[in-house]
This record gives structure tokens, C-alpha cells and sequence, in this order.
């Protein structure tokens, strides 16, 4: 290039004396031409991988719950009756009060029913006097008649006076027991212990079985409560064919199904409840079958008869895979997950899935612990391409 910008000079006919200005012309080209080819080449641009959110696939114990509409009823309810006829003369009880057991609650008319006592008693005494009689009668008989003093007819009817002196004795101690039983009955006594309704009768008013109101009030045990309630037959087959036993405490299986509930204003009870029956029938019309629970309730905060959402214990699952639902893609063809190699290349792995607890779901097959999959950011990948993964913010401050 030198030669070629001397024959160039010398056509020009430039001066020999100008051959320094010419050097430091043509170098001040060379390095403007050099920058410009350094600024203005085409650089080379380096792919920008699609950043991802990865989690590690875990593996526990997972329980799996049906959720119900129950209904609570109380433990115990009782009726009280009148179980004679008379006018009711008193109540002893404050209405909606916490009785006790065998505390009387009312007082029917007494005074037939103590004369009857009375009468009974007579009766019994009268019969007893003719069984001391009938007994010395039979006493004097005997040694006549070993002297053949006194013939056989004489024994066999004395005999017979004392045995049916002896019966009657019986038939009236019989009958005072019964006496002083419907005596008893005219002061009506609660069966057991609980709070007790308003009174359906007033004071003064004709009770009894038959010609009067026979029901009196009714008495409710509701500090541990019932919970009834209906499940599919496909749930307690499930149930019954993993660890997780419905009914009674059995000491075969490892978990014993319990019961939570849910309050009207969307809180959970505080107590859980045990499964203690199972209906062994389905019904046929609808294909669920009866459970009922049982649930303490000391500060009376359930109430019988009122709806609620039941919550029981269906399943246990054991070291289950489990994966975040937002991780898992559904389409047409199936559910399917975007997993993370080693060598940062993601693939879209089809997967079977199984029951969703929370915002979690157990995976059945395809997945395995310790794999990565993508939680956030799978909407922009397909399969095969590389990615630049990252664990989610909670991760790393777990870390």
C-alpha cells in the first residue's frame, strides 16, 4: 500500500520535502479507518435465556379430607311425661336452667294416690292377721292329727287356709308396692342431667297418659354433641381400603378417622370429633349411607339442630409426591408439568394427578423427590429449551 501511495506522489509530483506530511496524513487514515471498523462492526449478540421459578419435588404424609353438610343434634333428648293422672300443683325447676338428675321438676295432685297407699297398706296388714291365724290353725291341726285326734279333711283344709292365707299376703304386698310406685309418679323427676325447655303445661292444668297433656317439658344433654351426616359409598370404600378407619376406635389401623367443623360465621370449632358410626347399609336412593360423630361441646356454643360444614379425615397418604397446583398445566390431553434437567433444558412431562389438600396437589405418577419443576414462568417455554431456573424468594430466605 506504500508503493502504491509513493507512485501516486511521485504523478503528483509532490516535493521530497513534503514526504513528512505525507507519513502523518496517511497514518492519521489508517487509525480513522481502524476505529471505524472497531465502532461500527456488527457485534455479536448472546441469547437471553427466559428466567423461571423452580421448586424441588417433596415427598410426606399427606391427609386427605371430604368436606359434608351435617346436621347437629344433641347427645341425649328426653321427654318428660306425666305418667299419672291429676292436676298439676307446682313446677320446681327455672325454665331454660342446667337441672340435675333426679330432680323433681313437678308435682302432680298427690291425695288419690296416697289414699290408695293407705288402702294398700290396710289390705296388707289384714292379710298378714289371717296368715298368723291361718299358720296357729294349721299348728293345732297337726300334733290332733297324729293322735288321731283330728282326721285328714281337718289337716288338708287347715293346710289350705294357710297357703292361701300366704298368698294373699303376697297379692297385697303387691299391690302397695304398686300403690307407692304410682305415688311416686306424681312427683315428676328428670331422667337425666342437661337444661331443661319452657313448660308445655301450666300449674293447675289436667296431666296424665290418657285423659290429660301428658307431655310436660323436655330436658336436652348438649355438652358433647352429635353430628349426623351423609357420605358416598365410593368415599368409604376409599376409606376403608386405605389406613383410615370409620366407626369405633380400631386398634388395626394406624389412623382413626376424626371429624372438624365449621361454625355459621365461617370459623373452625376449636374441638375435633370422633367418627363413632357408620351405617352398614347404603341407601339405594341416593348411594350414601349414614355417619354420625361425636363432638365436645362444654361451653354449649353447637346447637341442636342447626346446619353445618362437616370436615373428616378420609385418607392418609405416606410419603406422597406433592407439587404446588399454579405448578401443574391441564389441557385436553392430560395434566402435564414443565421439569428442569440438571443441564438447565426444561421438558413437559405428562403426569397422572390425584387429590388436591390445600394449594397443593398429590402426584400419582411421573414425577419423582428431588426433581425441579417450574411454579412461575411456564406459559413462556416449550419443550427442550434452555432456561436460566431460580428458586422463589421463600426458598431463599429458607435457605
Amino acid at each position: 500500500m506504500a508503493d502504491r501511495i509513493n507512485v501516486w506522489l511521485q504523478n503528483k509530483k509532490i516535493m521530497p520535502h513534503n514526504k513528512k506530511s505525507w507519513l502523518v496524513t496517511t497514518l492519521s487514515v489508517l487509525i480513522i479507518v481502524a476505529g471505524g471498523y472497531f465502532i461500527f462492526r456488527p457485534k455479536h449478540q448472546t441469547p437471553q435465556l427466559p428466567v423461571v421459578k423452580v421448586e424441588t419435588v417433596k415427598t410426606g404424609s399427606v391427609n386427605i379430607y371430604g368436606e359434608y353438610v351435617g346436621r347437629i343434634r344433641a347427645q341425649q333428648f328426653v321427654e318428660i311425661h306425666a305418667r299419672v293422672e291429676g292436676y298439676l300443683e307446682n313446677m320446681l325447676f327455672k325454665e331454660g336452667s342446667y337441672i340435675h338428675k333426679g330432680q323433681t321438676l313437678f308435682v302432680i295432685d298427690p291425695r288419690l294416690y296416697k289414699a290408695n297407699v293407705n288402702k294398700a297398706r290396710a289390705q296388707l296388714n289384714k292379710a298378714r292377721a289371717q296368715a298368723l291365724k291361718a299358720e296357729r290353725d294349721l299348728k293345732r291341726i297337726k300334733p290332733l292329727f297324729a293322735q288321731n285326734a283330728a282326721s285328714q279333711l281337718d289337716l288338708d283344709n287347715a293346710t289350705a287356709a294357710y297357703e292361701s292365707a300366704m298368698a294373699e299376703v303376697v297379692v297385697s304386698e303387691a299391690d302397695l308396692t304398686q300403690a307407692e310406685l304410682t305415688l311416686s309418679y306424681t312427683r315428676v323427676s328428670s331422667p337425666i342431667s342437661g337444661y331443661i325447655s319452657e313448660r308445655v303445661a301450666d300449674i293447675g292444668t289436667l296431666v296424665g297418659p290418657s285423659g290429660g297433656k301428658s307431655l310436660l317439658a323436655t330436658v336436652v344433654k348438649s355438652d358433647s354433641v352429635r353430628v349426623d351426616f351423609s357420605m358416598t359409598a365410593l368415599d368409604y370404600l376409599r376409606s376403608k381400603d386405605r389406613n383410615v378407619n370409620l366407626g369405633a376406635a380400631d386398634s388395626t389401623r394406624k389412623w382413626n378417622s376424626y371429624v372438624t367443623i365449621t361454625l355459621a360465621d365461617g370459623t373452625i370449632y376449636p374441638h375435633k370429633g370422633i367418627v363413632d358410626f357408620a351405617d352398614p347399609q347404603v341407601d339405594p336412593k341416593t348411594g350414601t349411607f349414614s355417619v354420625r360423630a361425636e363432638m365436645p361441646n362444654p361451653d354449649r356454643s353447637l346447637l341442636p339442630g342447626e346446619f353445618t360444614k362437616v370436615k373428616v379425615l378420609l385418607d392418609v397418604r405416606e410419603n406422597a409426591v406433592k407439587i404446588p397446583n399454579k405448578s401443574i398445566v391441564i389441557e385436553k390431553g392430560g395434566a402435564y408439568v414443565y421439569v428442569v434437567r440438571p443441564d438447565s433444558v426444561v421438558e413437559r412431562r405428562f403426569i397422572e394427578i390425584g387429590p388436591e389438600t390445600g394449594n397443593e396437589t398429590i402426584v400419582e405418577r411421573g414425577l419423582v423427590k428431588g426433581e425441579r419443576i417450574v411454579v412461575e414462568g411456564y406459559h413462556k417455554l416449550s419443550h427442550g429449551m434452555k432456561v436460566n431456573p431460580e428458586a422463589p424468594a421463600n426458598s431463599k430466605k429458607e435457605d
